[in-house]
């Protein structure tokens, strides 16, 4: 079974964040020059939130808002559910699926070390079936030599 530690050491732990005083619109340019969809919104190394395209999108475009003038601690997801390092990558799955939400902060002892999205996961799934795969094929083989 593969870990969040085990899939942030694959993607990389590198974490996006902005402040809660930040706009809308400078999380909208940052997402577009990372080629991220969700920001952190923290204060210091203090997760505080989590916003998403589609929350910029269904929050403050769609409702006609100015994406320069509203805060990020006005429209983001407010103590966002989390996992830790050791959590199990089926567990992030379910979790994404019960919750419909497309992104995870990962954090160790309180602190942010990175963010897996369900791309990411799916990614190390796959990785997993493929490497049981691998192990099945040669298992097999193996012991059809014996006979």
């Amino acid at each position: 079974m593969s870990t969040v530690r085990d899939c942030l050491s694959r993607k990389g732990a590198k974490v996006f964040s902005l402040p809660a005083s930040a706009t809308v619109f400078e999380a909208l340019v940052l997402m577009r020059e990372t080629k991220i969809r969700s920001v952190l919104v923290m204060d210091g190394e203090k997760l505080e939130g989590i916003l998403s395209q589609g929350d910029c999108a269904m929050k403050v475009l769609y409702l006609g808002l100015d994406s320069k003038t509203v805060l990020l601690s006005s429209v983001m997801t407010a103590d966002p559910i989390s996992v830790k390092p050791s959590d199990l990558t089926d567990h992030c799955m379910k979790i994404m699926a019960e919750r419909r939400i497309r992104h995870l902060p990962v954090l160790d002892h309180g602190k942010v070390i990175g963010m897996v999205s369900v791309g990411d996961i799916v990614k190390e799934l796959l990785l997993q079936q493929e490497q049981h795969i691998k192990y099945l094929e040669t298992y097999i083989k193996g012991h059809a030599l014996e006979y």
